[in-house]
Parts: structure tokens; sequence; C-alpha cells
């Protein structure tokens, strides 16, 4: 995982290049982090909003971002919740009847992936990741931020995500067996990260 704060941090100037900023973020060995990785996390606090990426490849430079007011830092925020809603409801639609694991052991260690419920279940948990990484950037915002309206629009938001996250966990695991919800619910903690973090 890697702190929203910490990549904020390395980028010092106003144009911030890809290549800059990878050899100045380094992990708490002092080492750099994959490429890949580092811009998918970058990606990450664009959606986010963090940041705005101009160029493309290694000639690739971002700015930090700034929403004008409460009501366009609220309605990008709900903009993306509906894009991870949307791409959760429809797995969902396509596995709430579905065995998703198959083959699993007595000791739960060993199992496999359905190959009919591959896809959707790949693209709920990818959901189902951004919506906590999402939540964890908003708490981290609510708890940095001085402006009592913003911190109450952002606990509106953070309620919004939990009660869907719910309500998705629910309908998910309504006609599964024990041993697959265990499951289920292990892949799904493995996703949460901490507040102010993203995955890697």
């Amino acid at each position: 995982m890697i702190s929203i704060d910490y990549i904020l941090g390395c980028m010092t100037n106003e144009k911030n290049y890809f290549v800059d900023m990878w050899e100045t973020c380094v992990d708490d060995h002092k080492k750099r982090y994959n490429r890949v990785k580092l811009r998918n996390v970058l990606k990450k606090m664009e959606d986010f909003g963090y940041i705005k990426k101009y160029g493309h490849k290694n000639d690739a430079y971002y700015e930090k971002s700034y929403h004008q007011s409460i009501e366009d830092t609220v309605g990008f925020i709900n903009n993306v919740i509906f894009t991870y809603e949307s791409k959760l409801k429809t797995a969902l639609k396509h596995l709430e009847n579905k065995n998703i694991f198959v083959d699993i052991s007595k000791n739960l260690n060993s199992y496999k992936l359905s190959k009919f419920a591959k896809d959707d279940y790949e693209s709920l948990l990818d959901g189902m990741s951004g919506l906590f990484e999402l939540s964890s950037s908003i708490l981290w915002a609510k708890e940095r931020s001085d402006d009592d309206k913003l911190k109450k629009e952002l606990a509106n938001c953070f309620k919004q995500i939990k009660a869907f996250l719910d309500d998705t966990n629910q309908k998910l695991i309504r006609y599964k067996k024990t041993n697959e919800i265990i499951l289920l619910q292990r892949d799904f903690a493995n996703k949460i990260p901490k507040l102010g973090y993203l995955k890697l």
C-alpha cells in the first residue's frame, strides 16, 4: 500500500513528470516502486480527483487538482461512486444465483473459481476494491478538512458507499453455502486498505 499524502508530498513542482516521481517516490526500504504499479496508483489518484494527468507515457506529467467549490468536490465524488456502483450491480446480477467457487477443500485452503463466474467475480472484486479505496480516501480527506460543511458532505458520501456495499454483500451471500461465504468474506477483507492509503 502507499499513502495518498506521500504521493502528494512527492509532487513538489507545478509539473511533476512521471520519471521524476518514479525516481523520488520510494518505499520504506528506500527502493523505487514498480513502474506499472506506480502508474496504477497515480491513475487511481486521478480517478479520485487528487491529481490531473497531461501527456503520454514517459512525457506524462501530473499536477495537483483543486476543486473550485464543495459542490464540485461532492459532484465529482458522486460520479465516481456511480461508476463503481454500476460496475458492481452488473457483476452482482450475474453472480447472485451462481456458484463462484468450486472444488473447495475442507480446510478452505484449496479451491477454484468457477469458469462460469470468473469474469464477473473479478469485475465485482475490482469494483469493491475501488469503493473501499474511495471510502479510505474520503475519510482521509474528511479528517484533514477544516470546513464543517465539506466534512458533513464527505460523511454522507461515505455512508452512501457503506450502505451500498452492505446491501451488495447481503445479496451476494444470500444463497451461498457457508464455505463459499467464508471465502467471499476473506477476499473482500483483503481489498480493504488503511485509512488514506491505496493498494499497489
